[in-house]
């Protein structure tokens, strides 16, 4: 048998082995599920919702009601010297990507500076934090998946203004399977 018959004949071998296990997967139900259910969503620059989250002003983008709550997304701008300290997720992953300015990330216990440009994953279950060190503000896109999060920053934003009661903070965000080391 010379090659292309032997994919042509293969090739329909395996198509017509695994259609059938395919038509009929839950996963891919899910996912044409999942396409029928999203919606598209376009955000401009200077469009979200805005909280102050204990000096953290952070502009919502996207969120778990957007995305079916895969991932929720948001955009910072902070001053330098604020910063979160050591604490670990156990229910979703973030990625960090730094729009501007210089931020201080440790991540399972490296330190690195990320610049303009630098992307950074902070998996579930593992040690991080983040400071925003330099002379200017610094801004960071940050997206969690799955989502959810999201609600717990807004339960953080609506705390009374000045400074936080640490034990009220570390209270919301254990909810959400967040604990401070």
């Amino acid at each position: 048998m010379n090659r292309s018959s032997f994919l042509k004949k293969s090739g329909l071998a395996f198509g017509l082995a695994f259609t059938p296990s395919i038509a009929t997967s839950n996963s891919i139900s899910n996912l044409i599920n999942l396409k029928d259910k999203l919606k598209p969503k376009i955000v401009k620059n200077d469009q979200g919702d805005i909280l102050n989250v204990i000096g953290d002003i952070q502009m919502h983008k996207i969120s778990g009601s957007d995305t079916n709550n895969q991932i929720a997304e948001w955009v910072n701008d902070v001053a330098p010297g604020v910063g979160i300290p050591p604490h670990v997720h156990t229910l979703e992953d973030e990625i960090f990507r730094v729009i501007k300015g210089k931020v201080e990330l440790m991540v399972d216990g490296e330190t690195t500076i990320l610049e303009a440009g630098d992307i950074a994953l902070a998996p579930k279950n593992i040690v991080h934090s983040w400071r925003i060190i330099g002379e200017e503000n610094a801004s960071m896109c940050t997206s969690a998946f799955p989502a959810g999060i999201e609600v717990m920053f807004k339960e953080l934003g609506a705390l009374p203004p000045g400074p936080p009661n640490f034990e009220k903070v570390a209270e919301i965000c254990g909810r959400y399977g967040i604990s401070f080391l």
